[in-house]
């Protein structure tokens, strides 16, 4: 069976603590189960990892890439946090991995600070999934599915 890789970047680990008037009350335990229910709808598995670390996630990027290669995941459905706005060796990682990817945004970063605004992440992405709260994993599951996963 074909899988999919959430990949969540730093401080999504406190997910239900971390701002929950901006977040909400759901934790990444609960994001996990919701993109687990959501593949099985497209008949795919979830591979699920979250890291406050650049390398682990540039890695685990390099690692898709060769797991793509290979026919066993779809693509990459990645909330890179912070990294989102100030990482060029993501966007590198995309790029050189030639992995689709989706971006995730639980809030609306466009109505946020300024800073929120650029990402080194869109110009490399398949799509993006922004302002949704944590329902818009699963929606990016959804996209990726009707984009690349005519493969599964």
């Amino acid at each position: 069976m074909k899988s999919i890789l959430v990949m969540n970047g730093p401080n999504l680990n406190l997910l239900g603590q971390r701002e929950p008037g901006l977040y909400g009350n759901t934790t990444l335990a609960d994001v996990e189960a919701l993109c687990h229910d959501a593949a099985q709808k497209h008949g795919v598995a979830i591979e699920f990892m979250q890291s406050n670390h650049e390398g682990v996630l540039i890695d685990a990027m390099h690692d898709a890439g060769r797991k793509i290669a290979n026919g066993d995941i779809i693509g990459v459905v990645f909330n890179a946090g912070a990294f989102t706005h100030t990482s060029v060796a993501l966007q590198d990682a995309i790029k050189g991995a030639q992995v689709p990817v989706i971006e995730i945004h639980i809030s609306n970063v466009h109505a946020r600070e300024e800073f929120r605004h650029h990402s080194y992440l869109s110009p490399v992405a398949a799509g993006i999934v922004v302002g949704f709260g944590v329902k818009g994993y699963a929606l990016a599951i959804d996209g990726l599915m009707a984009t690349y996963g005519d493969e599964a």
